[in-house]
């Protein structure tokens, strides 16, 4: 069998090639990164202030509240008009939605109570009479509510699920575990005084 002569390659460099399609995305990425950091520049202090006052001073939501908005003008960037004062007001505007998108979730989450503690209150050894009435009043109100709202704040507060477990556990849509949630906790709230 006749050997084969060994070839020899010399090492070349890797040449990496940049298509043009390659070039342009770089561009416009950095067209992209370039506009929003003007964007930011400009519009940072204004949209913080209107914030502020938006929030009612709560400087750590005002700053989450701002992130969010910068981070949205980022993700729609070809949204944002080219002009200055239009670019002005699509930014206050997306903030002022998003700081009532954000008391709105807080005004809509239901005030936590703790159930297990209702039964601890009365088992005092020595209770007060105001303890005494108060666990009672509870006891009473938790009866009160409807089979249905009592699994799921046992759920909720006993078990500690989170409303998607609690949903999942009881079978039920989330957005029904909340309504029921917030009726329920309101009925309590409104039995206790």
């Amino acid at each position: 069998m006749p050997e084969t002569p060994e070839v020899h390659v010399p090492e070349t460099p890797e040449i990496v090639i940049v298509t043009p399609v390659d070039a342009q995305a770089a561009d416009a990425q950095a067209a992209s990164a370039e506009r929003i950091a003007r964007l930011e520049t400009a519009y940072a202090h204004p949209l913080y202030a209107f914030l502020l006052r938006l929030t009612h001073g709560q400087r750590d939501l005002t700053e989450d509240l701002l992130q969010e908005t910068m981070i949205r003008a980022w993700r729609n960037l070809d949204r944002v008009p080219d002009d200055e004062t239009g670019a002005r007001r699509w930014l206050f505007t997306v903030a002022r939605r998003i700081a009532i998108d954000a008391a709105r979730m807080r005004q809509a989450r239901p005030t936590e109570v703790d159930l297990k503690d209702a039964d601890l209150i009365s088992a005092a050894t020595n209770p007060t009479t105001d303890t005494a009435v108060a666990a009672e009043t509870l006891k009473c109100a938790i009866r009160a509510l409807t089979r249905e709202q009592r699994m799921i704040l046992n759920e909720l507060y006993i078990r500690g699920s989170s409303v998607q477990e609690a949903a999942e556990r009881l079978g039920m849509p989330v957005g029904t575990v909340k309504s029921r949630t917030f009726h329920a906790l309101r009925r309590l709230r409104d039995a206790v005084g």
